[in-house]
């Protein structure tokens, strides 16, 4: 488990109510993401949203994590912006930049009051989450499938207990996180799993993604796909300092391979990438819900509307 020092790390919620809820999002597979909180409490020494953070000039350091922004409103914006006319019902992805299951949800309750809301508007939904949390959402998250397409993805990058604990320092057991999975596949939910980000020489040997795909199978996944670790400014800096701490003798072999940019080449990522899909099918990970939730098809006065 993660240090008892980790846990009890001092964390400060400033509310500052948002302006918009739906944010554009460029170079992902979705077009549009919804954080119900900004900055996130398991400080995972990869997080690209460090970046982020500061490029806006904020902390992207140690001190990320400590302080979290609530937008206390942002289901009563997210009502309005779903309501309007021009908003076309494309599918919404929550937490592509902080964990929408984090503690501070325990008290807010945001992400549950936004999935209410995506629910009431049919909208299509996707989440990403390292939060076994989620489960306490199962019944808006049952209602909102049978009315739009849901998915969730369940990040678990390795189930090495000396990796996760010195890289995720603030987050649940990754078997926690499968077995939150399991719950939700019983219930009908799509849930998937994200193995992201393989690190390097630490995540990476062929026994350790084995252990991942094949647990990820019996928790019932109904899906499995990987992604192996990227470096941009303030996540680099941060990520190098917590490697030289813990994994000094590899700190040579990451400063040559991301020294020309924050991604490995094609040829570096490959065949971590034909493992995962190799293993996928050897131990046969596909939907194998005992209840499918599907949403009704849409009939074709509003496919013509929306068009």
């Amino acid at each position: 488990m993660p240090s008892l020092e980790a846990r009890k790390t001092s964390v400060e919620y400033v509310e500052q109510p948002c302006k918009s809820a739906l944010n554009a999002v460029r170079g992902m597979p979705f077009k549009w993401s919804l954080n119900p909180y900004m900055g996130c409490e398991h400080r995972c020494t990869f997080c690209y949203v460090r970046a982020f953070e500061k490029r806006a000039e904020r902390p992207s350091d140690d001190r990320y994590g400590r302080t979290i922004r609530v937008k206390a409103n942002i289901a009563s914006v997210l009502r309005v912006e779903l309501g309007r006319h021009r908003w076309a019902g494309e599918t919404v992805v929550i937490g592509a930049a902080t964990d929408p299951y984090q503690p501070a949800e325990g008290t807010y309750r945001l992400t549950r009051a936004c999935l209410g809301v995506l629910a009431d508007h049919s909208n299509p939904t996707g989440i990403i989450t390292r939060g076994p949390m989620i489960v306490r959402d199962i019944d808006v998250l049952t209602h909102l499938a049978r009315r739009a397409e849901l998915g969730v993805t369940f990040s678990v990058p390795t189930l090495d207990d000396e990796v996760w604990r010195r890289t995720e320092p603030g987050t649940a057991h990754p078997r926690r996180r499968l077995e939150a999975l399991s719950r939700l596949v019983a219930a009908g939910v799509k849930a998937n799993v994200g193995m992201a980000p393989i690190l390097p020489g630490l995540s990476d040997r062929p026994e350790q993604l084995e252990a991942v795909v094949a647990a990820a199978r019996e928790a019932g996944a109904c899906g499995i796909w990987a992604n192996l670790l990227y470096l941009r400014p303030g996540t680099k800096e941060h990520f190098m300092e917590s490697l030289a701490r813990h994994w000094p003798e590899l700190l040579p072999r990451y400063e040559a391979e991301y020294r020309r940019g924050a991604y490995l080449t094609e040829e570096q990522m490959r065949p971590i990438q034909q493992m995962v899909s190799a293993l996928r099918a050897r131990h046969q990970v596909a939907d194998r819900r005992p209840v499918r939730l599907v949403p009704p098809e849409r009939p074709v006065q509003l496919e013509l509307i929306s068009a």
